[in-house]
């Protein structure tokens, strides 16, 4: 196998990215040249009109077998899927291309008029478009003038997705609605100063006012909302620097998008509606590199609100299904959002037009201390102490008011970490001042921002050790004190195996310590049990709306944590390809088919993330909110796979006296 290529980047500069090897990898992310091919082929088979927009451009894997079969040097053939919009008409579809063999292979109409409906993703320039559609027309302008309000060059026209409510005047045609917001100045936070009451519904293909939503008249909260340093004042000087330094270069190889650390190897991936992808991710044990996972992302996360005012109670934001938390992403920056020495991917999406955009930097690459990994010590001998590391791969996206980190962490015992990180500006009503909202805490003198939950869906298709796998829950047992308890200290352990799809639909349980092994029945480990990993829920409610709700309907799959289905291509998004004012798609519809589980290639869906109770200490920006899970080796190896790590005095250099790390 040819030699890896290291980074060896410092602090000081601007992190590094590795050359791509020459030979292409199935699961490569686009390119430029592919995007920009993809379009081509497209307008040279008569497709394209001058109001052809592309809502969403992504690559296609090929198939399980054809990957896991591949040897540097094969032939690839790479597919781009393309959604297109007529932006004139409101008709939409897929196409289907080959941009190896330079040729359409499929081209399928969008059944987008009809139910279930479910629109294409939304278009950049369609915020701007809603904004000029909201400034122009005269009922708006007349509401915001009976609340005095006349300078409306400085008016924010918030374009928010509509949701499904089966209204007769937006089933079957491309809906967003507005909220308006206030700067009292360029540059001035709008979301501190919400005009209540005031929604503009808009339809996106006619250009036009469906209607306009105008109740109550609460006056415009003014206290400012700003939080950059030159609202708030000098900084703080008692913090002292934290240097982190790396001589020797990171412990990772990078070639391409394929890394090596440590025991672990995987495929780094990005696209414009999940963002980070990881695939192929495996563990040396020996000799043998033993697969863990074949994909992981987290493809869709919903925004519900608990509202009940006219202005927000429709309010249900799928984040990648609607907005594509990829063509969202953020350029990542040394010293802010990433620190130490970094290994940077970029990433290509394409914009509304189907050309390519390059974002620098969008996935950051790291190793970090995590402190103690294991550590003894025995009376009258030295404490034996080994520390942890862990590398850290992860990228940003903004969503509007909101932007959110997904973090992923591997560790040296062979353990992934997923963890979410909420941020941003926390959406915002206004109130009389002191007045009770149960739905709505006051987090600002007549600021109130509504309850609300961020519900991610990690999906993630498993191979422990292959393919074929068994999923089990798992539970802690009290046992009843009496002939097998007599002393009544006992408990035990028992699994459950989740044979069918229609018993696999679960929710977590702290109070039995409810969790589930992903394990190979074909492998068994030194003491005979089928090796597995364990995913460690780290739970909060799920969905709170009420069954038969709207929002219930569309975001299924966040009424439970955990879903387990058998693989299908297709099935890649939690809540259908187009949940975008689609009545409901999704997990609930697969898992009808009942599938078996048992001893075959499984996929686990898991929902996790805060539920928001907004305080006064998120105002005027929140800081982050961490939620996520564990995936953690259970009897996959046969002992622990970090007794070889060195001790202090060989990695933190021969200076330090580490004499007590070991005996």
């Amino acid at each position: 196998m040819e030699q890896m290529e290291h980074c060896h980047c410092h602090p000081a500069e601007h992190g590094c990215q590795s050359p791509a090897p020459a030979l292409p990898h199935p699961l490569d992310p686009l390119s430029a040249e592919e995007i920009s091919a993809a379009r081509r082929i497209l307008d040279e088979a008569g497709k394209l009109t001058s109001t052809s927009r592309f809502p969403q451009v992504l690559p296609v894997e090929p198939e399980k077998s054809v990957v896991l079969g591949f040897s540097e040097g094969d032939a690839v053939e790479r597919r781009v899927l393309l959604t297109v919009l007529d932006t004139a008409t409101g008709d939409a579809a897929e196409a289907l291309v080959s941009v190896t063999t330079d040729s359409l292979l499929s081209w399928q109409a969008l059944n987008n008029r009809q139910a279930p409906y479910g629109q294409p993703q939304y278009l950049f320039e369609e915020y701007d478009l809603a904004a000029e559609i909201v400034k122009a027309d005269p009922q708006w302008q007349a509401a915001m003038a009976r609340r005095g309000l006349t300078d409306l060059e400085n008016a924010f026209a918030a374009p928010l997705a509509p949701g499904s409510f089966g209204r007769a005047d937006e089933v079957g045609r491309r809906v967003i609605r507005s909220l308006t917001f206030m700067r009292n100045f360029a540059g001035d936070s709008p979301w501190a100063h919400p005009v209540e009451g005031l929604i503009v519904h808009i339809d996106l293909t006619e250009r036009r006012v469906i209607r306009v939503d105008d109740d109550g008249d609460v006056p415009v909260p003014q206290a400012e909302g700003n939080y950059a340093a030159k609202f708030t004042g000098p900084a703080r000087t008692s913090l002292k620097p934290i240097e982190i330094s790396q001589p020797e270069g990171p412990s990772f190889s990078v070639r391409g998008n394929q890394v090596s650390w440590e025991n672990w190897k995987l495929r780094v991936g990005f696209n414009a509606k999940e963002g980070l992808v990881l695939n192929t991710v495996s563990f040396r044990d020996g000799e043998e590199d033993r697969s863990v996972l074949y994909r992981a992302s987290v493809p869709e996360m919903v925004v519900p609100y608990g509202d009940t005012t006219n202005t927000r109670f429709w309010i249900s934001y799928f984040d990648a299904g609607e907005y594509l938390l990829g063509k969202n992403a953020n350029s990542l920056k040394l010293g802010c959002d990433c620190l130490g020495v970094i290994h940077y991917f970029d990433g290509f999406v394409a914009d509304d037009h189907g050309h390519p955009v390059k974002i620098p930097q969008v996935i950051c690459m790291h190793e970090e201390d995590y402190g103690i990994l294991w550590k003894h010590t025995e009376p009258g001998e030295k404490s034996v102490v080994r520390r942890s590391r862990r590398l850290v791969i992860s990228y940003f996206a903004t969503i509007g008011n909101y932007d959110y980190g997904f973090f992923w962490y591997f560790y040296l015992d062979g353990t992934i970490q997923v963890e979410a990180k909420a941020t941003g500006i926390v959406f915002a009503g206004a109130t009389v001042p002191g007045t009770p909202n149960r739905h709505a805490p006051e987090v600002a003198p007549g600021v109130i921002a509504p309850v609300h939950q961020h519900l991610f869906c990690a999906r993630l298709d498993v191979a422990i050790d292959g393919l074929n796998n068994t999923v089990e829950e798992g539970e802690v047992v009290g046992i009843p004190t009496g002939p097998e308890n007599p002393y009544g200290n006992a408990f035990t352990h028992r699994r459950t195996v989740l044979g069918r799809e229609s018993e696999a639909s679960r929710l977590a349980d702290t109070a039995v310590g409810r969790s589930w092994y992903v394990s190979n029945p074909a492998r068994l480990n030194h003491v005979g049990q089928p090796t597995s990993y364990h995913l460690i829920p780290q739970p909060g409610p799920t969905l709170m709306a009420q069954p038969g709700s709207s929002v219930a309907e569309r975001a299924a799959f966040a009424t439970k944590h955990l879903w387990v289905t058998q693989f299908d291509p297709a099935e890649r998004f939690p809540a259908g390809d187009y949940p975008n004012q689609h009545t409901g798609d999704g997990l609930k519809r697969w898992t009808a088919a009942d599938r078996n589980l048992e001893n075959t290639d499984v996929v686990l869906w898991h929902v996790f993330g805060p539920t928001h109770i907004p305080r006064t200490e998120d105002w005027p920006i929140m800081p982050v909110d961490y939620s996520g899970f564990m995936f953690k080796p259970y009897g996959f190896l046969d002992r622990n796979p970090a007794l070889d790590l060195p001790d202090g005095s060989t990695t933190h250099g021969t200076d330090q006296d580490c004499s007590c790390c070991d005996g």
